[in-house]
């Protein structure tokens, strides 16, 4: 599933391109493409059409168009404040959303085809070849000015919003009593952090991947914080991180930021660090990639036995 980078990449494209747009047509070429939207495709299209879609919102790996009520015939919005009703994108691992200029033919894996009323820059698709990912309409939880879908509530903010609590964080991080990688990936700690930008940011901070949070010092949680930041930040800049054609932006263009990895996939190469041979190690059927030379992994407790009579010690 991409991460954050990635679908910042393709939010600021949607942005660019969707928003203030009005729906003229919806099209399901696949049911499965909107399994989410409980009502099914027709009810999908149906409460699309006609409707404005608002500046694309992102919090983490998850992305979503806010909806505008219906345009009145003085071409204002029926209502008022937030949105009530938002447009979820769930990208899953090969869905991809594109702008296509009207008449252009069909992708193979093409299954939710949007388009506008206006004569913009193209229609908008949803091409996923894997079927994992999909469309779908929440309502919005009540007061967000973002429209949040009320799915969504359990997610915590990403590291670079800016109301993200950053000073919360070491004592959130320490609290979750697991290993570190395993704290990076729980998104309801911090969100948008997944399998790649976690081992990138454990390189930067120069912590192995169990080493338990607990053990973390604030500062040092801050490091690993600045670690995640600094990674983000730098794909970002990159475009994103492509090792195949399912990751692209909505112009179908690949990023760049494989090229800059430090540890990710550098197994058997030496660490640009400190010359240390890179290891990779099968982790809940995946991988983490590090380094033994500036990542030490942490020390084995001591096994201890009980003794009748003299209480609890070392084995």
């Amino acid at each position: 599933m991409p991460e954050l980078p990635e679908v910042e990449v393709v939010r600021r494209g949607l942005e660019r391109w969707v928003s203030g747009r009005t729906v003229a047509a919806v099209e399901v070429l696949h049911p499965r493409a909107v399994r989410r939207h409980e009502s099914g495709p027709r009810d999908f299209a149906d409460r699309l059409l006609g409707r404005r879609l608002a500046v694309p919102r992102r919090r983490g790996k998850y992305l979503w168009l806010p909806i505008e009520d219906p345009i009145e015939e003085t071409g204002t919005p029926r209502g008022a404040g937030s949105p009530t009703l938002s447009l979820l994108a769930h990208l899953g691992m090969s869905g991809q959303l594109l702008i296509q200029p009207a008449g252009t033919p069909d992708e193979r894996h093409l299954r939710v085809r949007i388009s506008f009323t206006d004569e913009g820059p193209g229609e908008l698709r949803f091409v996923d070849q894997r079927t994992f990912g999909g469309l779908s309409l929440h309502p919005c939880l009540p007061g967000e000015a973002d429209g949040l879908p009320d799915v969504m509530a359990h997610i915590a903010r990403d590291p670079l919003d800016p109301a993200f609590d950053e000073d919360a964080f070491p004592t959130a991080l320490r609290s979750r009593r697991t290993t570190v990688k395993r704290a990076l990936l729980d998104q309801t700690l911090i969100s948008g952090v997944g399998n790649i930008y976690a081992d990138e940011a454990l390189w930067l901070a120069r912590l192995h991947y169990e080493r338990p949070t607990a053990t973390l010092t604030r500062p040092r949680a801050r490091e690993l914080l600045a670690g995640v930041r600094e990674v983000m930040a730098a794909a970002l800049e990159a475009g994103g991180t492509s090792f195949d054609s399912l990751y692209v932006n909505v112009n179908g263009e690949s990023g760049y930021f494989e090229r800059s990895l430090n540890a990710y996939g550098r197994a058997g190469l030496p660490c640009r660090r400190c010359a240390a041979t890179m290891r990779r190690d099968p982790w809940m059927n995946r991988s983490s990639y590090w380094c033994p030379g500036c990542q030490r992994p942490p020390r084995a407790r001591p096994a201890v036995t009980r003794r009748p009579g003299t209480g609890i010690r070392p084995a």
